[in-house]
């Protein structure tokens, strides 16, 4: 793999099941164990599944109109099996809704056609859970 390939995140511990997440563009995310108002792992998941078909689809669909809503609901049941744990029925919603006239009507067209590309071939963090890419784990 090339250097413009690699994405990573750094997870620094800021107390009892507490992290910060620090992108090398020096942003960064509070997560934890679910407890509070952080967002927990399995959290940021989903959030990382839904923020990925929403700007696939906002792309497409935002060369024709300019949603005058876009709001997309992410979820799946935790499981414990003899899988170990995991989420089930992953889902995915988006209710765009666009303005009345011809380019309201080109996007609402293109919708459809937008959800499946993003799930079919554009959404790097959905298709990598579909196919079920292997995470290797070690210490330094």
């Amino acid at each position: 793999m090339s250097e413009d390939s690699l994405r990573s995140v750094q997870l620094s511990r800021v107390g009892k099941a507490i992290y910060t997440a620090t992108n090398i563009r020096g942003g960064s995310i509070t997560l934890g164990e679910g407890n509070d108002q952080d967002f927990s792992p399995v959290e940021l998941l989903l959030v990382a599944i839904a923020g990925c078909a929403a700007i696939d689809v906002d792309y497409i669909t935002g060369k024709r109109a300019e949603p005058l809503t876009f709001e997309v609901r992410s979820e799946g049941d935790m499981v414990r099996d003899d899988n170990g744990n995991h989420l089930s029925n992953l889902k995915v919603t988006l209710d765009v809704v666009f303005p009345e006239g011809a380019e309201g009507d080109a996007a609402r067209v293109v919708l459809p056609r937008a959800i499946a590309q993003s799930h079919d071939r554009l959404c790097t963090v959905s298709r990598t859970v579909q196919l079920g890419t292997p995470v290797s784990m070690n210490s330094a």
